[in-house]
């Protein structure tokens, strides 16, 4: 699969794109941000 074919998300905290890693194939439909970094800000979200 070519990079540019992949799923994409926007995130709830920075609200920026991110897209399909590997590592979420078994939970893509359960993550919700694109980092560890705004998982740990996501009270900050407005």
């Amino acid at each position: 699969m070519k990079k540019k074919h992949l799923p994409e998300k926007i995130c709830l905290v920075c609200e920026k794109p991110f897209t399909w890693r590997k590592k979420w194939e078994k939970n893509w439909e359960d993550v919700k941000y694109c980092s560890e970094k705004c998982r740990r800000n996501k009270k900050k979200q407005v």
